[in-house]
């Protein structure tokens, strides 16, 4: 029993690596690395600060999403995120899951 149990969480560890490569790959697609990375402010801020950012805020989902497809600016600094027209609202949805998942 033990060891179906240890197959279990090592088959569901493996399908959460897939699942961000696959999210961080989307991010690469989109052309959100363009101007951040994961962990350091590029252009604009690191994901994960994103993600500490709104870590508290039950409404982050929706406000990012917002965002992202419409652009903001003020939020982080001077430079201006434009708008991401080009991603598709499921695709947008997604990337922002995986980034308020980042810790």
């Amino acid at each position: 029993m033990k060891a179906v149990w240890m197959g279990v969480v090592a088959a569901s560890a493996l399908l959460m690596v897939g699942t961000a490569q696959a999210n961080a790959d989307l991010a690469k697609a989109s052309g959100c690395l363009n101007c951040h990375t994961v962990d350091k402010k590029l252009v604009g801020p690191a994901l994960k600060d994103i993600a500490a950012k709104y870590k508290d805020d039950a409404g982050a989902q929706a406000k990012l999403e917002e965002k992202v497809k419409k652009g903001s600016t003020g939020v982080w600094g001077p430079i201006a995120m434009p708008p991401n027209s080009n991603v598709s609202d499921a695709n947008i949805k997604t990337l922002v899951s995986f980034i308020l998942s980042l810790k």
